[in-house]
């Protein structure tokens, strides 16, 4: 339906739109209904006809950025990846969940069940818990607010008092730690990504087995991830300001 509206000049009315689609007209109702109650198509009060809103363009600007930011830090991540030994991820926020658009494994190891694209919850993971930390306090409360988190195990964070406690220590800290909270045996340190502007973009990650993440390499791994998350936002940067250009 939304490529069908794209494809007109000057948007397109309900009956058109069913015919089109050879689906019933209540049926199309509906969906438009949907989408004009998520902000994604306006109705104008002229010719009655559906038509894009600039929402649309948020999206794909947002989906341009994620792949620019992709782009620009895949060898990164890369020598990231081979520096520790450990699986890397990066995710960007989308609403209530982290999704992944980079992960990179070194060589010979056991990949992580994780895939580019895959969504992952924000209470319990590395770079959900970064991108929790980076929203306001208004957005946080929104989000938080009437939601039940899956519990995975007995170390699983679903308290909001306590998601709120952690979401502070994340910022005064710098970084997160999924203490096998997603999954047992597995732990992961999460990093935020900024931009230019000093706001949150993404957030970047290791992860591997207890033993390849513990106590003696807590402090050494935080250092070498934070300086990672420097090289992208400086490089991140530099590809805006000549994409700008």
């Amino acid at each position: 339906m939304l490529e069908l509206i794209a494809a007109s000049r000057n948007g397109m009315a309900l009956p058109d739109i069913a015919r089109k689609l050879n689906i019933p007209k209540s049926s199309a109702h509906c969906i438009l209904l949907t989408l004009l109650r998520q902000g994604y198509v306006i109705r104008s009060t002229r010719t009655r006809r559906y038509v894009f809103s600039s929402k649309l363009l948020r999206l794909a600007n947002q989906a341009t950025q994620g792949l620019r930011l992709q782009e620009v830090a895949t060898p990164i991540l890369r020598e990231l990846s081979l520096q520790t030994g450990l699986s890397v991820h990066m995710a960007i926020l989308e609403w209530h969940e982290a999704v992944l658009i980079a992960k990179l494994d070194p060589p010979g190891a056991d990949p992580l069940s994780t895939w580019m694209g895959r969504r992952m919850e924000l209470h319990c993971t590395g770079v959900g818990k970064v991108l929790l930390s980076s929203l306001s306090h208004d957005l946080l409360g929104k989000l938080l607010t009437g939601r039940v988190f899956s519990r995975h195990n007995e170390n699983t964070i679903t308290s909001i008092r306590r998601l709120l406690k952690e979401t502070e220590t994340i910022r005064a800290n710098g970084y997160a730690v999924d203490d096998e909270e997603d999954e047992l045996g597995y732990r992961c340190i999460g990093v935020p990504v900024l931009d230019q502007d000093g706001a949150t973009v993404a957030a970047i990650s290791v992860a591997g087995a207890v033993n390849h993440l513990c106590n003696d390499n807590l402090k050494q791994l935080i250092s070498v991830l934070k300086r990672a998350s420097g090289t992208i936002t400086s490089a991140f940067a530099g590809d805006q300001a000549g994409s700008a250009e």
